[in-house]
């Protein structure tokens, strides 16, 4: 078994917040309901790394802060609209806050 851990963030929208995740390069897995009614849980994935979105009340804290290592962080912050990127002492990296209020710091390490 490989093991792997993956993070659960709660959002009001399920559906909508995996779309807002895929300007970062993740796409939806899975989804999962008990009944139509009911709130969602969706995993969405980038590569190796998944996140939970829960729109379930008793999941998760609203506005965690999740840090996204990325091979390059330009591409990145040019796919989510040319995001100013901060030169820091441990690499470069922006900030964004999904629809939730959830804070995603993106960055990559100096070479």
């Amino acid at each position: 078994m490989t093991e792997r851990l993956a993070p659960v963030l709660r959002v009001a929208d399920a559906e909508a917040t995996a779309g807002w995740y895929a300007r970062l390069g993740f796409r939806k897995q899975w989804e999962h309901r008990f009944a139509p009614e009911l709130p969602r849980y969706v995993s969405i994935a980038r590569g190796g790394i998944e996140v939970h979105l829960s729109e379930h009340a008793g999941d998760a804290r609203p506005g965690t802060s999740l840090y996204l290592y990325v091979d390059d962080v330009d591409a990145v912050a040019a796919d989510c609209g040319g995001v100013e990127i901060a030169e820091r002492d441990w690499g470069r990296e922006f900030h964004l806050t999904d629809p939730d209020g959830n804070r995603i710091r993106v960055g990559t390490v100096p070479a």
